[in-house]
């Protein structure tokens, strides 16, 4: 583990950089500052870059369109990697037919429906149709009643024996500096545990979401895991995912994990990332040098 001073070294030493998005490129209130230098910097030494997020709320495009309403025009949907799209392909290959249910927000849904997918949401799943359901999503922690309609997920999965896909493995985000609200993966955990079932899970840090980058990339250019590098403040998805897949990781303190505790954090979970530094934004002078 070692202390970076400044994120231009890590440009500099790799091919490629997978980012997190949440904490890393914007937080609750926007971009992070100064962030667009970074990708000035990564557009003129010719890196090539992925956004790797758990974020299935919505589609690569609409995730793209959100950077550049703040600004940031280098994010394009090209270059982004969602556990969105790994849900949509496993829903591809082994959905045929029936409703697809989900907890989300319309946008997420319609993601779903781009595939020719039938979707529904919790809410208004009834007596005549729960038996045409073939699948439950867990995508967003938006858009449904949090007692209503958890509840009516839980017997919805008691009743039925379909596959449970959890869109979103993150527990928690912030919505503060201080602060974090529960997000779906969370809302996932709960109900797995009473249900007593197993649900499929994509997005950081199970491996197949870096080998679903991996391949992508592979397709065109020959790349070993030691050119990539992956950039996360989260020890537990972003920092443990490209560990576990072999990939050097760099832990940022600008969101889910801060500079006042980070080396506890590491202390207690065991999960060491390659580098640490303050954020993944370039100093003003980068692009002078």
């Amino acid at each position: 583990m070692k202390r970076i001073e400044d994120f231009k070294s890590i440009i500099d030493r790799y091919e490629i950089i997978f980012f997190d998005a949440f904490g890393v490129l914007k937080t609750h209130s926007g971009l992070v500052p100064g962030i667009e230098r970074t990708f000035e910097y990564l557009e003129a030494q010719k890196k090539e870059y992925y956004i790797v997020t758990n974020d299935a709320s919505r589609s690569p495009g609409q995730l793209a369109q959100s950077y550049h309403d703040k600004g940031l025009y280098a994010v394009t949907s090209d270059r982004i990697i969602s556990s969105g799209m790994l849900t949509k392909e496993y829903l591809d290959l082994k959905v045929n037919d029936g409703i697809v249910a989900y907890l989300g927000t319309e946008d997420s849904a319609h993601y779903l429906e781009s595939a020719g997918l039938h979707t529904l949401p919790v809410r208004d799943i009834n007596s005549t149709n729960i038996d045409k359901v073939n699948v439950l999503v867990f995508m967003d922690d938006e858009g449904f009643d949090w007692c209503e309609d958890l509840n009516k997920t839980v017997n919805l999965l008691r009743k039925r024996t379909i596959p449970a896909i959890v869109a979103n493995t993150d527990y928690a985000y912030p919505v503060s500096k201080s602060d974090v609200g529960i997000a779906i993966g969370g809302i996932a955990q709960m109900i797995e545990t009473i249900v007593g079932k197993k649900f499929i899970r994509f997005g950081k840090p199970d491996s197949q979401m870096f080998m679903f980058a991996y391949d992508l990339i592979r397709d065109y250019r020959t790349i070993s895991k030691k050119q990539i590098v992956m950039v996360g403040d989260t020890l537990q998805t972003d920092i443990i995912g490209g560990n576990k897949f072999g990939l050097d990781t760099v832990l940022v303190l600008t969101g889910n994990t801060q500079a006042s505790d980070y080396e506890n954090r590491i202390s207690a979970t065991g999960i060491v990332p390659t580098y640490i530094c303050d954020s993944a934004v370039l100093g003003p002078d980068a692009l002078n040098l």
